[in-house]
């Protein structure tokens, strides 16, 4: 029976198939400059493997449960076979592939890259082809949805090998005290720090209490590997935010996602702020700008300071973008002007109507500082927001969008990679027009 292939891009989903117990997950390439090293980190809610045990490749090819078993096919390829059943009743929260070069080279150098998972009728197809200089990539996320299995597609590349990769999901491979390891050491250099033979060098990063770790510290780690992939590591920007508090909003209110998007942007603010503040701003027919905030008072913000729709005493209940951009754009041109970029995360659900006041807006604010990063956060009509490409009349293109399914779904590093896709692009150009003078 032919497999009904889905094929995805980056940063899009699909199910598998629910009726299937078993997947096969298949990294393979055409051509590389080395050795292609396949992994999977087996990670729970947090992002991070419960121990080494559930790091799995070449030398360790099964976790404890056998839930997750590789078999090396040659040098370009390889592949995971996964227990679904076994795996949905697990504290396992997604598998995280990778893949790592043994050798010289970078990902831009290797040909034909993809990983497919296939189950029962269902193939789900992911060819890379946007990878950059980066010597390890984290390729797809497989992950619990209802009661079945969904394939994100993620393509976000690593500096530096097996050792920032091994970190981002919750290892940490420490150098030897006598040599320091090559900036780009292959993952065959790093194994033995995996095998029982070297099992003191592997260990959980969570917090030593000594070092009194906040949320937002760990926060801004992830941020920063993303800053530097997009080059924006030495760039600073006021940074704002923007929270819809319409009555359609208020599940995620209740449930804490808006708490939680707070945090991850207030990490970004604490990361690349000039002054390590974020400006806040809530609104839904009305809108209000709320206390200024950084990365020490950070506890219960929402909660304190406007924990959720309100129809009486409040912002109200509807959808008014126009009055809260508005407000914005005076703040940063009127009232406190000044040469470094605005960068805006705007977070809404969509119900998105007043498209000709919204586009009058971008367009107007397209010859100030100020760079739009709207995201949807539900499954609602967005309006213009989808069409940001094709806003005529700006002097540079000073807005992006993308929606998530569900904002707790999606990991700290694919949001900070989603967040700056645009902002780079923008900056360059708003420079060369002499928007931005910093």
């Amino acid at each position: 029976m032919n497999p009904n292939i889905i094929r995805l891009v980056s940063g899009s989903n699909a199910k598998l198939d629910e009726a299937a117990a078993q997947a096969t997950v298949k990294i393979s390439c055409s051509s590389s400059p080395a050795v292609l090293d396949i992994s999977c980190f087996m990670v729970g809610e947090n992002g991070k493997v419960a121990s080494d045990d559930f790091f799995v490749f070449y030398n360790q090819t099964s976790d404890p449960e056998r839930m997750v078993v590789f078999n090396s096919i040659d040098k370009y390829s390889g592949e995971f076979v996964i227990d679904l059943n076994a795996l949905q009743r697990s504290a396992v929260a997604k598998c995280v592939f990778a893949a790592t070069l043994d050798g010289p080279g970078t990902f831009a150098d290797v040909r034909g890259a993809r990983i497919s998972a296939a189950g029962n009728g269902t193939e789900l197809v992911y060819e890379i082809s946007e990878a950059n200089a980066e010597t390890s990539l984290v390729l797809a996320e497989l992950y619990r949805h209802g009661g079945g299995f969904k394939l994100r597609a993620v393509g976000r590349g690593f500096h530096g090998g097996l050792k920032p990769l091994a970190e981002a999901h919750g290892v940490e491979v420490e150098e030897d005290d006598g040599a320091a390891a090559e900036p780009a050491a292959g993952h065959k250099e790093a194994a033995a720090a995996f095998s029982g033979a070297s099992a003191e060098a592997v260990h959980n990063t969570a917090p030593k209490p000594a070092l009194n770790l906040t949320k937002i510290d760990l926060l801004k780690q992830k941020v920063s590997i993303s800053l530097r992939k997009k080059n924006l590591d030495q760039e600073k920007a006021r940074v704002a935010v923007v929270f819809d508090a319409s009555g359609s909003m208020s599940g995620l209110y209740a449930k804490g996602v808006v708490q939680r998007a707070f945090e991850r942007v207030l990490a970004v603010a604490a990361s690349m702020d000039d002054d390590g503040e974020m400006d806040v701003w809530f609104f839904a027919t009305k809108c209000k700008r709320m206390p200024s905030v950084n990365e020490h008072g950070y506890e219960d913000y929402v909660k304190n300071t406007y924990p959720g729709p309100k129809m009486f005493g409040g912002l109200g209940i509807g959808n008014n973008e126009p009055v809260v951009m508005a407000d914005l754009i005076k703040k940063y041109t009127k009232e406190e002007p000044g040469p470094l970029p605005v960068y805006v995360v705007f977070f809404s659900d969509g119900g998105i109507y007043e498209t000709p006041k919204i586009s009058k807006l971008l367009v107007e604010s397209s010859k100030h500082n100020i760079f739009w990063q709207f995201v949807g956060i539900g499954n609602a009509d967005y309006g213009v927001l989808r069409e940001l490409d094709d806003l005529r009349g700006r002097v540079v293109d000073n807005a992006d969008f993308f929606a998530l399914d569900d904002m707790d779904e999606v990991s700290d590093e694919e949001l900070y990679d989603r967040l700056f896709n645009e902002y780079p692009k923008w900056l360059r150009e708003a420079r060369q027009k002499g928007i931005v003078r910093s």
